[in-house]
């Protein structure tokens, strides 16, 4: 497996973690978001993605997945152990809802082209406030509904795809400055993820693409 990743994408994060955490070997493929107006809107790329974005997992026969849930899922199909969506019902719907939180109610807020076209588009507003003003509240709701579902981990005692997605939040709100102090239950369970291997290999810091002077 080829995985085209860039090492400060949360995106491409959760699929680094979620490929450790299953112990699957790939070959990572570096595309920088931000040298020469983004690797990733170079032809060659687009063609593979369609919307010119990270992570992009291409399989030995050549499939290609984009969009990291899909790709975690698949994932979770193909190699179940350890399974990241619980076997419960009633948990396995935690771990989704709690994951589209952060995937759908946070992320997309913050990311890269929300934030270029903010730069350009609304420069009267400043990226700090907006960021504490749709970041914050998300972060409010899941430290909320993990105080109730969690049990060490966000959904019970195990690692389940809402932590993988967890932990890479975290580390995007503290790039962004994002006050995290109010929220002790999303923090004791990032400390407990990251004394995990597969959290420490993903981490961002530790990928051979980064970035000595990010921007």
């Amino acid at each position: 497996m080829r995985l085209y990743t860039y090492w400060r994408s949360s995106s491409a994060y959760r699929v680094r973690i979620a490929l450790g955490l299953k112990q699957v070997p790939y070959q990572p493929v570096f595309v920088h978001l931000l040298r020469d107006g983004g690797e990733q809107h170079r032809p060659e790329f687009r063609e593979k993605s369609g919307l010119a974005q990270v992570p992009l997992l291409e399989l030995d026969d050549g499939v290609r997945l984009t969009q990291s849930i899909a790709i975690i899922e698949y994932l979770e199909e193909r190699f179940p152990e350890p399974p990241l969506l619980p076997k419960d019902p009633v948990q396995r719907a935690h771990a989704r809802e709690l994951s589209e939180l952060i995937n759908s109610g946070i992320q997309p807020l913050q990311n890269l082209s929300t934030l270029s076209f903010l730069a350009s588009e609304a420069p009267s507003v400043e990226r700090g406030r907006w960021l504490n003003h749709f970041v914050t509240p998300g972060l409010a709701a899941l430290e909320r509904r993990a105080f109730q579902t969690g049990s060490g981990f966000l959904v019970g005692d195990r690692v389940s795809i809402a932590d993988v997605l967890l932990v890479p939040q975290l580390y995007a709100a503290r790039r962004f400055a994002v006050e995290l102090t109010g929220y002790p239950t999303l923090l004791a369970v990032e400390e407990r993820c990251l004394a995990l291997e597969a959290f420490v290999h993903a981490h961002p810091d530790n990928q051979a693409d980064k970035d000595p002077n990010p921007a």
